[in-house]
C-alpha cells in the first residue's frame, strides 16, 4: 500500500468520524456487496471467512500503523497501561464476527436466503437491547415506534412473505441463522465499545485477525477450508476483502463509537437493502414488489427513527 493510497484511507476514517451517520450507511451499503462477491467465489464458508479476513490485512496493518504514529507521542503513557480489557473485547469481537460469518453463509443453503436474512437482522432489536441492559443507554420513543416498521421491511425484502424460505434442511437452517444473529448482535456491540478511545483502526485489526484465526480453525473443524480454491476465487474474495473488510466494516468500525447504538443497528438495515439491489444488477435476480417495498419501509422508517437522533449525537 503506497503512501499516497494510505494518507486518503487515513483521511476517508477521519472524516468516518466527524460525519458518523453517512460513514455508518455508506459501510452498510459497502459491506452488502459481500453476499454477491461471495456467491461467485464459489467457495464453502469458512474458506470464504478466512480469506476475506487474510486479504484485508496487508491493508489494515500500515492503517493501524499510521493511525498510532497521528496521536504521537500523546498516548504513550496511556498505551503502556493499555487495559488487557480492550483487548479482550477486541479479540471477542473477532470470534463473534467468524461465528456470524460461518453461521450465516451455512443457513443461507440450509433455510433459504430469505429467512436467514430476516434472522440475522433480528440485530436491529437486540443491540439496542445490549446497549440497554450493559450501558444503560435507553433507546428514543421514535425507534421503539418505528421498529414493527423496521422489522416488517426486512420480512419483506427478504421474500419470505412470497415463500422465500426454502431450503434443504429447514430446522438445522434456523438454528444456525439464530445462532449468526446473536453472534452478529455481540460483535457489533463489542465492535462499537473496542473504537470508543480513539484507536477504532487499530481494534478493528485485532477484530479482523482474530476473525481470520477463528475462521481457519472452526471452519476447518466444520465443513472445511480450502487453502488453494484457485485464482479465480481469491480474485473474488480479494474483491470481498477490499469492499467488505477495509472499506465496508472499517467505515463501520470507526462510524459506530460516534452514534447511538440504535443509530448503527438500523443503518446497518441498509445491508440487506443494498445486497438484493446487487443480486438484481449483478445476478439478475429480480425482486418482487413486496420485496421492493421492503425497502422502501425500511428507509421510511429508517429515517424517521434516526432523525431527531442525528441532530443529538
Amino acid at each position: 500500500m503506497t503512501r499516497v493510497s494510505e494518507n486518503r484511507t487515513a483521511d476517508m476514517t477521519g472524516r468516518a468520524a466527524g460525519h458518523p451517520s453517512v460513514s455508518m450507511a455508506l459501510g452498510a451499503l459497502f459491506v452488502s456487496a459481500s453476499a454477491v462477491l461471495i456467491h461467485l467465489s464459489g467457495t464453502s464458508p469458512g474458506t470464504a471467512s478466512f480469506y476475506r479476513c487474510l486479504l484485508a490485512l496487508p491493508a489494515l496493518v500500515p492503517l493501524a500503523a499510521l493511525e498510532r504514529g497521528r496521536k504521537g507521542g500523546r498516548e504513550n503513557g496511556r498505551e503502556n497501561a493499555a487495559p488487557a480489557r480492550r483487548r479482550v473485547v477486541t479479540l471477542a469481537a473477532g470470534v463473534l464476527f467468524a461465528g456470524d460469518m460461518l453461521l450465516w453463509t451455512a443457513a443461507i443453503g440450509e433455510v433459504g436466503a430469505g429467512l436467514s436474512t430476516v434472522l440475522v437482522n433480528v440485530q436491529v432489536v437486540m443491540v439496542p437491547l445490549l446497549a440497554l441492559l450493559v450501558d444503560h443507554e435507553p433507546p428514543p420513543r421514535r425507534f421503539v415506534v418505528s421498529l414493527p416498521f423496521l422489522l416488517l421491511g426486512v420480512v419483506l425484502a427478504s421474500g419470505v412473505a412470497e415463500g422465500g424460505a426454502g431450503g434443504s434442511r429447514p430446522l438445522p437452517g434456523t438454528v444456525h441463522a439464530v445462532l449468526a444473529a446473536v453472534c452478529y448482535s455481540g460483535f457489533l456491540f463489542l465492535l462499537r465499545r473496542g473504537g470508543q478511545d480513539g484507536r477504532a483502526v487499530r481494534s478493528y485489526l485485532w477484530v479482523t485477525v482474530a476473525a481470520a484465526v477463528t475462521s481457519l480453525v472452526a471452519g476447518a473443524l466444520w465443513q472445511g477450508v480450502d487453502l488453494a480454491p484457485g485464482w479465480t476465487a481469491v480474485g473474488w474474495l480479494a474483491l470481498v476483502a477490499v469492499f467488505g473488510q477495509v472499506l465496508g466494516w472499517l467505515l463501520v468500525a470507526v462510524a459506530a463509537p460516534h452514534l447511538a447504538s440504535h443509530v448503527g443497528a438500523i443503518l446497518l438495515l441498509l445491508t440487506p437493502v443494498g445486497a438484493l439491489v446487487l443480486g438484481w444488477a449483478v445476478l439478475g435476480e429480480r425482486p418482487s414488489l413486496l420485496q421492493l417495498a421492503g425497502c422502501a419501509v425500511i428507509l421510511a422508517s429508517g429515517a424517521f427513527a434516526t432523525t431527531r437522533s442525528r441532530r443529538e449525537s
